[in-house]
């Protein structure tokens, strides 16, 4: 039955009562509302007079075309034209597209040597202008250094040319920056003293579960090596400091770069987060010392290039009130330095050795600082008076590491050796771990937040319980070094000790916890 008006099976047939014609309902229903007649006799026609006829719903009609093979033949050529003129079309938009695209890369990559061009040029020029400054008399000692820096002849002299005593003038700490740092010192000397470990601490038996969660592939691949981590506590924001002389901030909850700062010409050593106004130093084995400030857009711009060290800058610590920090370098002296203005105010050196120091902490009090050398002594040092208070004797080689515990009794360090623990109270060594060989060192020990707990990283990474000086400090838990590479160079302990950060001598970026836990993760 094929409708009178088309000529096909309609899918929804109705029948005129007047003529007892079959038509498809769309089509006569148009027609009436149209012409008001029958198309076929001609005889007037309403709505009314059309009766649907019931069929079947699950089996659709097919079409005229499909009763036979060369039908079917026809509709099977006509989708394969279709077919092939859509494949033609979506073959030229991927052409284009793929032209676009291509145009677009070359002119990002030219804004990016643009941009990498301008920045230097500004780097250098903030360079220029903080040397001046602080080449600007600051008293009379300095005054006299700038008569002496002339000739009888009225021209400059060079600075290797100038006396040992002229050299470097510094203001010195002043006494209100004393006073500042005093004051801190009280302050949180009395908060140690009621001081309880946070309830939301990750627990042991949470600790010998723990598990690499995370990679993250943050440096160049020329130039693989992390030396140095940080952790922004309040915000789960991670620095390192890679071989490539770059240095990369990261959000760990997202697992994104957030940015990467340019400017060293060689490896960075260290690295430090200040929590005040999202600021960052970096310490470079290019002798320079670099102020970085956060923005709005994410970006860092280098607010200081600080050059008062005559030898590769090891390491870098932040005092307390996140107003100072502290620089220690190769050659044998470490600076204080007024983080807002990029100051000097002290370069101190020891007359008594000539060796370089390759490790830097302030204690959690902020008036004493402790280094680490290259011929294995520890030194404690009244930052006050700038005197050394005390010395630390027994490894062997280069001391990698120092860290300070927040209960503000212990000191853990590392070297050749091993690792030593050492109470501040009795200035002696009360603990000695040796859980590399002596061909591998201990590269880094870090205490967490609470004391609870230390890490080690050489060829392996350990956390160790931290309990007093009579009782037993445990491995708790060992992981491998995933980098393959056998030296683990940095270690951090996240919020809570609810996470880990690992960075090698590859360039990834490592996060060891509890798989799942993404409260970890949450600034």
């Amino acid at each position: 039955m094929n409708c009178s008006i088309s000529g096909e099976v309609p899918e929804d047939p109705v029948v005129s009562k007047k003529s007892g014609l079959l038509f498809e309902k769309r089509l006569i229903e148009r027609h009436i509302s149209e012409y008001g007649k029958c198309p076929i006799t001609g005889e007037p026609l309403t709505a009314d007079d059309i009766v649907p006829v019931r069929t079947g719903k699950i089996v659709r009609p097919r079409p005229a075309q499909a009763a036979s093979i060369p039908g079917m033949l026809g509709m099977f050529q006509l989708e394969w034209d279709s077919l092939m003129l859509a494949n033609f079309a979506m073959e030229q938009q991927l052409h284009t597209a793929r032209q676009e695209l291509s145009h677009a890369l070359y002119q990002h990559d030219a804004a990016c040597r643009v941009i990498a061009r301008l920045k230097k040029e500004r780097d250098e020029a903030r360079s220029l202008l903080a040397l001046a400054e602080r080449q600007i008399p600051m008293s009379a000692p300095s005054t006299i250094a700038a008569n002496a820096s002339v000739h009888s002849n009225g021209k400059p002299a060079a600075d290797d040319q100038l006396g040992p005593g002229l050299r470097n003038v510094r203001p010195g700490i002043s006494p209100n920056i004393l006073d500042d740092m005093t004051e801190c010192n009280s302050v949180l000397s009395q908060q140690r003293k009621r001081r309880q470990i946070s309830p939301t601490l990750a627990p042991v038996d949470a600790l010998e579960r723990y598990t690499q969660i995370s990679s993250h592939p943050l440096h160049k691949t020329s130039k693989p090596g992390i030396l140095s981590i940080d952790i922004h506590s309040n915000k789960n924001i991670i620095a390192t400091g890679g071989v490539d002389t770059n240095a990369v901030i990261f959000d760990q909850p997202s697992g994104q770069i957030i940015s990467t700062l340019s400017g060293h010409s060689k490896k960075v050593n260290s690295v430090k987060i200040v929590p005040r106004d999202d600021l960052l130093i970096t310490g470079s084995a290019d002798k320079t010392v670099r102020i970085w400030q956060g923005s709005d857009d994410g970006n860092y711009n280098c607010n200081h290039v600080l050059k008062d060290h005559t030898a590769e800058v090891q390491a870098v610590t932040v005092h307390a009130t996140n107003n100072y920090f502290v620089t220690a370098s190769l050659d044998g002296t470490w600076c204080f330095y007024d983080l807002s203005s990029g100051l000097c105010l002290t370069q101190v050196e020891d007359p008594s050795a000539s060796e370089g120091y390759t490790s830097l902490a302030f204690h959690p009090d902020g008036l004493i600082l402790g280094t680490g050398t290259t011929g294995g002594l520890v030194k404690i040092w009244d930052v006050k008076s700038q005197t050394n208070v005390a010395k630390f004797e027994g490894h062997v080689g280069a001391v990698t590491s120092i860290s300070f515990s927040e209960n503000g009794y212990f000191l853990a360090t590392a070297a050749s050796d091993g690792i030593k623990l050492w109470d501040l109270r009795k200035l002696k060594n009360f603990r000695t771990f040796t859980p590399y060989g002596p061909d591998t060192p201990t590269n880094c020990v870090e205490f967490d937040y609470s004391g609870s707990y230390l890490a080690a990283a050489g060829s392996d990474i350990r956390v160790i319980q931290a309990t007093s000086v009579k009782l037993d400090w445990n491995t708790i838990k060992t992981f491998p070094d995933m980098s393959g590479t056998g030296k683990a160079t940095s270690v951090k302990f996240g919020p809570d000790a609810k996470y880990i950060a690992v960075g090698s001598m590859d360039r990834n970026l490592r996060i060891f916890g509890l798989p799942g836990d993404d409260s970890a993760m949450e600034p």
